[in-house]
Protein backbone atom coordinates (compact mmCIF):
# COMPACT_ATOMS: atom_id res chain seq x y z
CA UNK A 1 0.00 0.00 0.00
CA UNK A 2 1.47 3.48 -0.46
CA UNK A 3 2.34 5.02 2.13
CA UNK A 4 0.61 8.25 1.25
CA UNK A 5 -2.43 6.22 0.90
CA UNK A 6 -2.11 5.05 4.72
CA UNK A 7 -1.60 8.34 5.96
CA UNK A 8 -4.54 10.30 4.43
CA UNK A 9 -6.80 6.86 5.26
CA UNK A 10 -4.99 7.22 9.28
CA UNK A 11 -5.36 11.70 9.03
CA UNK A 12 -8.08 13.19 11.57
CA UNK A 13 -8.17 16.24 8.94
CA UNK A 14 -7.88 14.29 5.54
CA UNK A 15 -5.83 17.05 4.16
CA UNK A 16 -6.69 17.68 0.48
CA UNK A 17 -4.18 18.82 -1.94
CA UNK A 18 -3.70 18.73 -5.71
CA UNK A 19 -1.85 16.24 -7.24
CA UNK A 20 -1.42 18.56 -10.77
CA UNK A 21 -0.97 21.98 -11.05
CA UNK A 22 -2.86 24.48 -12.87
CA UNK A 23 -1.20 24.62 -16.50
CA UNK A 24 1.84 27.69 -16.72
CA UNK A 25 2.83 29.85 -19.12
CA UNK A 26 5.09 28.06 -21.67
CA UNK A 27 9.42 29.44 -21.36
CA UNK A 28 11.31 30.20 -24.54
CA UNK A 29 13.00 27.01 -24.02
CA UNK A 30 13.50 23.56 -22.37
CA UNK A 31 15.92 20.70 -22.45
CA UNK A 32 13.18 18.33 -23.63
CA UNK A 33 10.15 18.79 -24.89
CA UNK A 34 7.35 15.77 -25.09
CA UNK A 35 4.99 15.73 -27.80
CA UNK A 36 1.92 13.49 -25.63
CA UNK A 37 0.48 13.73 -22.36
CA UNK A 38 -0.26 10.12 -21.93
CA UNK A 39 1.08 7.43 -19.89
CA UNK A 40 4.18 6.96 -21.71
CA UNK A 41 4.91 11.07 -22.40
CA UNK A 42 4.66 11.68 -19.10
CA UNK A 43 6.52 7.99 -17.74
CA UNK A 44 8.95 9.57 -19.84
CA UNK A 45 8.70 13.03 -17.93
CA UNK A 46 8.79 11.40 -14.39
CA UNK A 47 12.10 9.06 -14.84
CA UNK A 48 14.21 12.40 -16.80
CA UNK A 49 13.44 14.55 -13.89
CA UNK A 50 13.85 11.67 -10.80
CA UNK A 51 16.64 9.87 -12.13
CA UNK A 52 18.71 11.63 -14.87
CA UNK A 53 18.38 15.07 -13.02
CA UNK A 54 16.65 16.78 -15.98
CA UNK A 55 13.76 18.75 -14.97
CA UNK A 56 13.92 21.58 -17.56
CA UNK A 57 11.09 19.13 -19.54
CA UNK A 58 7.62 20.34 -21.10
CA UNK A 59 5.13 17.73 -21.52
CA UNK A 60 2.63 19.01 -24.52
CA UNK A 61 -0.70 17.91 -24.62
CA UNK A 62 -3.18 18.66 -27.57
CA UNK A 63 -6.28 18.00 -25.13
CA UNK A 64 -5.92 16.43 -21.47
CA UNK A 65 -3.15 15.04 -19.77
CA UNK A 66 -4.55 10.82 -20.36
CA UNK A 67 -7.05 11.69 -22.83
CA UNK A 68 -6.03 9.57 -25.10
CA UNK A 69 -5.47 5.87 -26.15
CA UNK A 70 -4.06 5.98 -22.15
CA UNK A 71 -7.80 6.14 -21.29
CA UNK A 72 -9.04 4.39 -24.12
CA UNK A 73 -7.61 0.71 -23.27
CA UNK A 74 -8.76 -1.78 -21.67
CA UNK A 75 -5.77 -2.09 -19.26
CA UNK A 76 -4.14 -5.48 -20.09
CA UNK A 77 -0.65 -5.90 -18.97
CA UNK A 78 1.05 -9.13 -19.74
CA UNK A 79 4.96 -10.08 -21.26
CA UNK A 80 3.83 -12.98 -22.76
CA UNK A 81 5.30 -12.28 -26.30
CA UNK A 82 6.94 -13.91 -28.92
CA UNK A 83 10.35 -12.89 -29.55
CA UNK A 84 12.87 -12.77 -27.14
CA UNK A 85 13.58 -9.22 -27.47
CA UNK A 86 9.46 -8.76 -27.13
CA UNK A 87 9.40 -10.90 -23.92
CA UNK A 88 12.42 -9.29 -22.30
CA UNK A 89 11.35 -5.95 -23.34
CA UNK A 90 7.80 -6.79 -21.96
CA UNK A 91 8.67 -8.97 -18.72
CA UNK A 92 10.90 -5.28 -17.48
CA UNK A 93 7.31 -3.78 -18.09
CA UNK A 94 5.97 -6.23 -16.04
CA UNK A 95 8.54 -5.99 -13.04
CA UNK A 96 8.24 -1.89 -12.89
CA UNK A 97 4.01 -2.52 -12.51
CA UNK A 98 4.83 -4.89 -9.59
CA UNK A 99 6.63 -1.74 -7.56
CA UNK A 100 4.61 1.17 -9.64
CA UNK A 101 2.69 2.18 -6.28
CA UNK A 102 5.32 1.92 -4.21
CA UNK A 103 7.83 3.92 -6.64
CA UNK A 104 5.43 6.64 -7.61
CA UNK A 105 3.42 6.92 -3.90
CA UNK A 106 -0.08 6.42 -5.71
CA UNK A 107 -2.41 3.54 -5.87
CA UNK A 108 -2.74 2.40 -9.63
CA UNK A 109 -4.93 -0.53 -8.64
CA UNK A 110 -2.23 -3.30 -9.81
CA UNK A 111 -3.71 -6.73 -9.84
CA UNK A 112 -1.84 -9.30 -10.78
CA UNK A 113 -4.61 -12.08 -11.72
CA UNK A 114 -3.06 -13.97 -14.56
CA UNK A 115 -4.19 -13.95 -18.39
CA UNK A 116 -5.44 -17.74 -19.78
CA UNK A 117 -5.14 -17.42 -23.66
CA UNK A 118 -7.88 -20.54 -25.01
CA UNK A 119 -6.58 -23.13 -27.56
CA UNK A 120 -9.36 -23.93 -30.03
CA UNK A 121 -7.14 -26.13 -32.35
CA UNK A 122 -4.40 -28.75 -31.60
CA UNK A 123 -2.20 -26.15 -34.08
CA UNK A 124 -2.73 -23.43 -31.65
CA UNK A 125 -1.56 -25.73 -28.83
CA UNK A 126 1.28 -26.55 -30.14
CA UNK A 127 2.34 -22.71 -31.01
CA UNK A 128 1.51 -22.25 -27.34
CA UNK A 129 4.14 -24.54 -26.33
CA UNK A 130 6.68 -22.77 -28.20
CA UNK A 131 5.73 -19.81 -26.52
CA UNK A 132 5.30 -21.23 -23.29
CA UNK A 133 9.26 -22.69 -23.61
CA UNK A 134 10.41 -18.88 -25.00
CA UNK A 135 8.74 -17.29 -21.77
CA UNK A 136 10.26 -19.68 -19.54
CA UNK A 137 13.94 -19.78 -20.80
CA UNK A 138 13.47 -15.25 -20.33
CA UNK A 139 12.25 -15.50 -17.03
CA UNK A 140 8.55 -15.59 -17.10
CA UNK A 141 5.92 -17.59 -15.30
CA UNK A 142 4.23 -19.03 -18.69
CA UNK A 143 2.88 -22.72 -19.29
CA UNK A 144 0.70 -24.60 -21.67
CA UNK A 145 -2.49 -26.55 -19.70
CA UNK A 146 -4.43 -29.21 -20.67
CA UNK A 147 -8.62 -28.86 -20.38
CA UNK A 148 -8.53 -29.79 -16.50
CA UNK A 149 -6.77 -27.15 -16.06
CA UNK A 150 -8.98 -24.46 -18.17
CA UNK A 151 -11.47 -25.68 -16.34
CA UNK A 152 -10.05 -24.96 -13.12
CA UNK A 153 -8.80 -21.46 -14.00
CA UNK A 154 -12.14 -20.62 -15.17
CA UNK A 155 -15.12 -23.20 -13.98
CA UNK A 156 -17.72 -20.99 -15.47
CA UNK A 157 -16.25 -21.17 -19.30
CA UNK A 158 -18.06 -22.62 -21.50
CA UNK A 159 -15.77 -25.49 -22.88
CA UNK A 160 -17.46 -26.62 -25.90
CA UNK A 161 -16.77 -30.20 -26.13
CA UNK A 162 -17.26 -31.63 -29.40
CA UNK A 163 -18.29 -28.03 -30.65
CA UNK A 164 -16.65 -26.23 -33.40
CA UNK A 165 -14.85 -24.20 -30.42
CA UNK A 166 -14.27 -26.95 -28.67
CA UNK A 167 -11.21 -25.25 -25.98
CA UNK A 168 -8.39 -27.82 -26.31
CA UNK A 169 -6.12 -26.55 -23.70
CA UNK A 170 -4.75 -22.64 -23.63
CA UNK A 171 -1.81 -20.80 -22.22
CA UNK A 172 -1.72 -19.65 -18.99
CA UNK A 173 0.20 -16.91 -18.52
CA UNK A 174 0.50 -16.22 -14.00
CA UNK A 175 2.40 -12.49 -14.34
CA UNK A 176 -0.60 -11.06 -16.08
CA UNK A 177 -2.44 -8.49 -14.50
CA UNK A 178 -4.46 -5.23 -15.34
CA UNK A 179 -3.93 -1.74 -13.22
CA UNK A 180 -5.86 1.35 -13.74
CA UNK A 181 -5.06 3.40 -16.45
CA UNK A 182 -5.72 6.71 -15.33
CA UNK A 183 -3.99 6.37 -11.89
CA UNK A 184 -0.64 5.05 -13.24
CA UNK A 185 -1.02 8.74 -15.29
CA UNK A 186 -1.87 10.72 -12.30
CA UNK A 187 0.81 8.94 -10.70
CA UNK A 188 3.52 9.88 -13.06
CA UNK A 189 2.31 13.26 -13.66
CA UNK A 190 1.99 14.09 -9.94
CA UNK A 191 5.55 12.85 -9.20
CA UNK A 192 7.21 14.62 -12.31
CA UNK A 193 5.01 17.81 -11.41
CA UNK A 194 6.70 17.76 -8.10
CA UNK A 195 10.14 17.84 -9.45
CA UNK A 196 9.44 21.14 -11.88
CA UNK A 197 8.64 19.07 -14.97
CA UNK A 198 6.04 21.46 -16.83
CA UNK A 199 2.53 19.68 -18.00
CA UNK A 200 0.94 22.09 -20.55
CA UNK A 201 -2.42 21.01 -21.27
CA UNK A 202 -4.56 22.84 -24.59
CA UNK A 203 -1.26 23.06 -25.84
CA UNK A 204 -1.69 21.61 -29.94
CA UNK A 205 2.01 20.91 -31.73
CA UNK A 206 1.63 23.13 -35.43
CA UNK A 207 4.97 22.47 -36.27
CA UNK A 208 8.92 21.86 -36.00
CA UNK A 209 11.36 24.44 -36.89
CA UNK A 210 14.42 22.52 -38.52
CA UNK A 211 17.70 24.13 -38.01
CA UNK A 212 19.93 22.22 -40.30
CA UNK A 213 19.83 17.90 -39.07
CA UNK A 214 18.21 19.07 -35.68
CA UNK A 215 15.20 20.50 -34.40
CA UNK A 216 15.88 23.95 -32.92
CA UNK A 217 12.00 24.48 -32.11
CA UNK A 218 9.00 23.37 -31.56
CA UNK A 219 5.64 25.86 -32.75
CA UNK A 220 2.65 25.93 -30.66
CA UNK A 221 -0.79 27.21 -30.99
CA UNK A 222 0.33 29.13 -27.25
CA UNK A 223 3.87 30.33 -29.06
CA UNK A 224 7.48 28.93 -30.03
CA UNK A 225 9.37 26.88 -27.73
CA UNK A 226 12.95 26.25 -28.05
CA UNK A 227 14.58 22.45 -27.68
CA UNK A 228 17.37 20.55 -27.18
CA UNK A 229 15.30 17.39 -27.35
CA UNK A 230 12.27 16.50 -28.31
CA UNK A 231 10.35 13.02 -28.10
CA UNK A 232 7.31 12.13 -29.87
CA UNK A 233 4.90 9.61 -27.50
CA UNK A 234 1.37 10.76 -28.99
CA UNK A 235 -0.27 7.66 -29.66
CA UNK A 236 -2.79 7.39 -32.30
CA UNK A 237 -1.31 10.61 -33.73
CA UNK A 238 2.34 9.98 -33.90
CA UNK A 239 2.50 9.46 -37.51
CA UNK A 240 0.96 12.89 -38.44
CA UNK A 241 2.94 14.48 -36.14
CA UNK A 242 6.50 13.08 -37.35
CA UNK A 243 5.41 14.04 -40.56
CA UNK A 244 5.54 17.55 -39.21
CA UNK A 245 9.29 16.97 -38.38
CA UNK A 246 9.80 15.58 -41.98
CA UNK A 247 9.64 12.25 -40.78
CA UNK A 248 8.08 9.40 -42.29
CA UNK A 249 7.19 6.39 -39.85
CA UNK A 250 6.15 3.09 -41.22
CA UNK A 251 3.05 3.22 -39.55
CA UNK A 252 -0.89 2.80 -40.39
CA UNK A 253 -4.35 3.65 -37.68
CA UNK A 254 -6.78 1.21 -37.19
CA UNK A 255 -9.62 1.98 -34.49
CA UNK A 256 -9.79 -0.32 -31.93
CA UNK A 257 -13.04 -0.62 -29.84
CA UNK A 258 -14.49 -2.12 -26.59
CA UNK A 259 -16.98 -2.13 -24.41
CA UNK A 260 -18.46 -2.41 -20.93
CA UNK A 261 -21.25 -4.39 -18.95
CA UNK A 262 -23.08 -3.80 -15.91
CA UNK A 263 -21.70 -4.58 -12.73
CA UNK A 264 -22.12 -8.31 -11.52
CA UNK A 265 -20.99 -10.57 -8.80
CA UNK A 266 -17.39 -11.78 -9.26
CA UNK A 267 -17.35 -14.44 -11.20
CA UNK A 268 -13.90 -13.98 -13.28
CA UNK A 269 -10.32 -14.02 -11.57
CA UNK A 270 -7.90 -13.40 -14.42
CA UNK A 271 -8.16 -12.85 -17.62
CA UNK A 272 -9.31 -14.75 -20.72
CA UNK A 273 -9.21 -14.48 -24.45
CA UNK A 274 -9.78 -15.97 -27.69
CA UNK A 275 -7.52 -15.79 -30.70
CA UNK A 276 -10.18 -17.77 -32.65
CA UNK A 277 -13.00 -15.64 -31.17
CA UNK A 278 -11.00 -12.84 -31.29
CA UNK A 279 -12.30 -11.58 -28.10
CA UNK A 280 -10.85 -11.23 -24.60
CA UNK A 281 -12.24 -10.86 -21.08
CA UNK A 282 -11.87 -9.18 -17.38
CA UNK A 283 -13.66 -8.36 -14.60
CA UNK A 284 -13.24 -4.96 -12.80
CA UNK A 285 -12.79 -4.62 -9.07
CA UNK A 286 -16.51 -2.87 -9.47
CA UNK A 287 -17.47 -6.22 -11.20
CA UNK A 288 -17.81 -4.66 -14.73
CA UNK A 289 -16.65 -6.80 -17.56
CA UNK A 290 -14.77 -5.42 -20.07
CA UNK A 291 -14.75 -7.13 -23.38
CA UNK A 292 -12.31 -6.19 -26.34
CA UNK A 293 -10.80 -7.65 -29.54
CA UNK A 294 -8.95 -7.18 -32.74
CA UNK A 295 -8.76 -3.69 -33.94
CA UNK A 296 -11.16 -2.63 -36.92
CA UNK A 297 -10.12 -3.84 -40.23
CA UNK A 298 -9.64 -0.46 -41.86
CA UNK A 299 -7.91 2.57 -41.66
CA UNK A 300 -9.11 5.74 -39.60
CA UNK A 301 -8.27 8.18 -37.66
CA UNK A 302 -11.64 8.61 -35.60
CA UNK A 303 -12.70 6.93 -31.82
CA UNK A 304 -16.16 6.28 -32.86
CA UNK A 305 -17.99 3.09 -31.82
CA UNK A 306 -19.83 0.45 -34.56
CA UNK A 307 -22.77 -1.41 -34.39
CA UNK A 308 -21.19 -4.97 -36.07
CA UNK A 309 -17.91 -4.72 -33.77
CA UNK A 310 -20.34 -4.74 -30.07
CA UNK A 311 -22.36 -7.17 -31.65
CA UNK A 312 -18.91 -9.29 -32.82
CA UNK A 313 -17.72 -8.74 -29.24
CA UNK A 314 -20.97 -9.45 -27.99
CA UNK A 315 -20.85 -12.95 -30.08
CA UNK A 316 -17.70 -14.11 -28.47
CA UNK A 317 -18.39 -12.94 -24.66
CA UNK A 318 -21.75 -14.77 -24.84
CA UNK A 319 -20.21 -17.81 -26.56
CA UNK A 320 -17.39 -18.15 -23.81
CA UNK A 321 -20.07 -17.09 -20.82
CA UNK A 322 -23.50 -18.00 -22.15
CA UNK A 323 -25.16 -16.67 -18.88
CA UNK A 324 -24.16 -13.14 -19.68
CA UNK A 325 -26.61 -12.80 -22.81
CA UNK A 326 -29.19 -11.25 -20.67
CA UNK A 327 -26.58 -8.64 -19.56
CA UNK A 328 -26.15 -4.53 -20.17
CA UNK A 329 -23.81 -3.00 -21.90
CA UNK A 330 -23.10 0.24 -20.02
CA UNK A 331 -20.51 1.74 -22.17
CA UNK A 332 -18.88 1.12 -25.92
CA UNK A 333 -15.56 3.43 -26.82
CA UNK A 334 -12.64 3.07 -29.33
CA UNK A 335 -9.08 3.97 -29.56
CA UNK A 336 -6.40 4.71 -32.40
CA UNK A 337 -3.72 2.06 -32.85
CA UNK A 338 -0.30 3.16 -34.72
CA UNK A 339 0.09 -0.47 -36.56
CA UNK A 340 3.76 -1.24 -37.64
CA UNK A 341 4.09 -3.89 -40.00
CA UNK A 342 5.50 -6.17 -38.06
CA UNK A 343 3.83 -5.57 -34.88
CA UNK A 344 6.37 -4.11 -33.09
CA UNK A 345 7.04 -0.36 -31.59
CA UNK A 346 9.74 2.18 -32.67
CA UNK A 347 11.56 3.11 -30.35
CA UNK A 348 14.61 5.14 -30.19
CA UNK A 349 16.56 7.92 -32.52
CA UNK A 350 14.98 8.98 -36.13
CA UNK A 351 16.83 10.51 -38.78
CA UNK A 352 16.57 14.10 -37.19
CA UNK A 353 19.72 14.33 -35.02
CA UNK A 354 18.03 15.51 -31.75
CA UNK A 355 14.27 13.86 -32.20
CA UNK A 356 13.62 10.51 -30.44
CA UNK A 357 10.35 8.03 -31.47
CA UNK A 358 8.22 6.30 -29.32
CA UNK A 359 5.75 5.09 -31.49
CA UNK A 360 4.05 2.21 -33.41
CA UNK A 361 2.23 0.72 -30.47
CA UNK A 362 -0.73 -0.94 -31.92
CA UNK A 363 -2.53 -2.43 -29.25
CA UNK A 364 0.03 -3.22 -26.73
CA UNK A 365 0.92 0.57 -25.72
CA UNK A 366 -0.57 0.73 -21.56
CA UNK A 367 1.25 -2.49 -20.85
CA UNK A 368 4.74 -0.89 -21.74
CA UNK A 369 4.18 2.33 -19.88
CA UNK A 370 6.58 2.40 -17.91
CA UNK A 371 9.40 0.38 -19.67
CA UNK A 372 9.26 2.55 -22.23
CA UNK A 373 9.12 5.62 -20.21
CA UNK A 374 11.96 4.60 -18.49
CA UNK A 375 14.28 3.31 -21.28
CA UNK A 376 13.32 6.18 -23.60
CA UNK A 377 14.27 8.59 -20.48
CA UNK A 378 17.82 6.62 -20.17
CA UNK A 379 17.78 7.00 -23.76
CA UNK A 380 17.29 10.98 -24.04
CA UNK A 381 19.72 11.70 -21.01
CA UNK A 382 22.53 9.92 -22.50
CA UNK A 383 22.18 10.05 -26.12
CA UNK A 384 22.88 6.46 -26.48
CA UNK A 385 20.20 3.77 -27.00
CA UNK A 386 20.36 0.57 -24.35
CA UNK A 387 20.35 -2.39 -25.64
CA UNK A 388 16.86 -3.33 -24.66
CA UNK A 389 15.82 -0.94 -27.24
CA UNK A 390 18.12 -1.53 -29.73
CA UNK A 391 15.89 -4.56 -31.90
CA UNK A 392 13.05 -1.47 -32.50
CA UNK A 393 14.61 1.26 -33.93
CA UNK A 394 12.94 2.37 -37.03
CA UNK A 395 16.37 1.64 -39.34
CA UNK A 396 15.08 -2.19 -38.93
CA UNK A 397 12.77 -1.46 -41.46
CA UNK A 398 15.86 -0.56 -43.83
CA UNK A 399 17.54 -3.26 -43.16
CA UNK A 400 14.17 -5.88 -43.02
CA UNK A 401 15.41 -7.15 -39.65
CA UNK A 402 12.05 -7.07 -38.01
CA UNK A 403 10.31 -8.21 -35.30
CA UNK A 404 7.25 -10.35 -36.20
CA UNK A 405 4.75 -10.44 -33.12
CA UNK A 406 1.65 -10.87 -34.75
CA UNK A 407 -0.72 -13.12 -33.37
CA UNK A 408 0.88 -12.13 -29.91
CA UNK A 409 -1.82 -10.32 -28.70
CA UNK A 410 -5.00 -11.45 -26.63
CA UNK A 411 -7.02 -11.09 -29.93
CA UNK A 412 -5.36 -11.63 -33.06
CA UNK A 413 -5.22 -8.61 -35.69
Amino acid sequence: MPLRLLKYGLSRRYPVRGDLPPTPDLRPAYDVVIVGGGGHGLACAYYLSRYHGIRSVAVLEKGWLAGGNTARNTTTIRSNYITPEGIAFYREGVQLFEEMSRELDFNVMFSQRGQLTLAHSEATLRSFHLRAEMGRHLGTRIEVVDTKGVEALAPLLHMDYGGALEIVGGLWHADGGTARHDAVAWGYASQAARRGVELHQRTEVLAFERVGERIGAVLTNRGRIGCGNVLIACGGMNYPVALKAGVELPIRNFPLQAMVTQPLKPFLHNLVSSVSLHTYLVQTDRGEVVIGGGSDPYQLYSTRSTLDMKEHLAAGAVHLFPFLKSVQLTRQWAGITDMTPDYSPIMGASPVENLWLDCGWGTWGFKATPVAGKRMAETIATGRVPAILKPFALARFGSFRLLNEMGATAASH
